[in-house]
């Protein structure tokens, strides 16, 4: 991933999975409201900005993430998202990975020269558990996307997708767990048998963090927000295993979280 679009801001929280949402976690720490929802004027329109020399800001060949701090197909943002489909639209050469806990809402806000979808739209439905996961899923299967994914986050109950997975209709599973002042624990075996069925039919499994409470062989783990992703790296339960991505901070030359640390505001190790 390089980088996040927030065309529009806050939500309302939609299932299980919303109830320590982190968006409502930040937007408290600023004295703020999370289902204040508006548009986010000074970067609305980040996919089209360029440079002094007239080259765009994204470059291409970039993966931008929409609507991580609300939800893409979110009743409110129906007057902004046509604008922003433009925006897809132009930047053909630019990959737009999209999410949604909406299912029902999507089919009927897709653009009039959608067809059978994009090439650079990827689109992922979250599913928390078992439940969510049966309910918006089958919608998904038969959505016309070209590129398709699944993001369990925050996983809080058991899930098997391995009906989903046979269709062949996903490229990509993700898993995390609850952080920020979620205590809901992530269990290994769950994770596990996510990644045994992504295995089982050749698709990318992406264990993104442990979240705060991780629990395997009957132990729990009480893991800091800045060693989530090195601990789930760790963990070695990745399709295919990958270690690039980590970007090393410059201060933390020396601390042994280096490869995986989200900043000092988290850790605090290097104070």
């Amino acid at each position: 991933m390089n980088d996040i679009w927030n065309p529009w801001h806050g939500c309302h929280k939609y299932s299980e999975g919303c109830k320590y949402c982190y968006m409502y976690f930040l937007d408290s720490q600023r004295e703020k409201d999370g289902n204040e929802i508006y548009k986010v004027k000074t970067n609305f329109n980040l996919p089209l900005k360029k440079n002094r020399n007239g080259e765009y800001k994204i470059p291409s060949g970039a993966v931008i993430r929409v609507c991580m701090t609300s939800d893409f197909f979110l009743e409110e943002a129906d007057k902004w998202r046509n604008d922003v489909w433009d925006m897809i639209r132009t930047r053909k050469d630019v990959t737009f990975w999209l999410q949604t806990k909406r299912a029902e809402r999507v089919y009927t806000n897709l653009p009039n020269d959608w067809g059978d979808g994009w090439e650079n739209v990827i689109m992922v439905f979250t599913a928390e558990n078992q439940k969510r996961a049966d309910e918006r899923l089958p919608i998904l299967v038969d959505l016309p996307f070209k590129h398709k994914g699944i993001m369990c986050a925050p996983m809080i109950g058991e899930i098997s997708l391995d009906k989903y997975l046979r269709t062949g209709n996903f490229e990509i599973v993700l898993v995390d767990g609850e952080n920020y002042e979620g205590n809901r624990p992530l269990y290994y075996d769950w994770v596990k048998t996510l990644y045994d069925e992504c295995i089982k039919y050749n698709i990318k499994f992406d264990f993104c963090g442990t979240g705060n409470i991780f629990i395997k062989n009957e132990k729990t783990y009480h893991i800091p927000k800045a060693y989530q992703r090195v601990m789930a790296l760790k963990s070695k339960l990745q399709n295919p295993i990958k270690y690039e991505d980590i970007k090393i901070q410059p201060k933390c030359k020396n601390c042994k979280r280096r490869k995986a640390c989200n900043g000092c505001h988290w850790c605090g190790k290097c104070n």
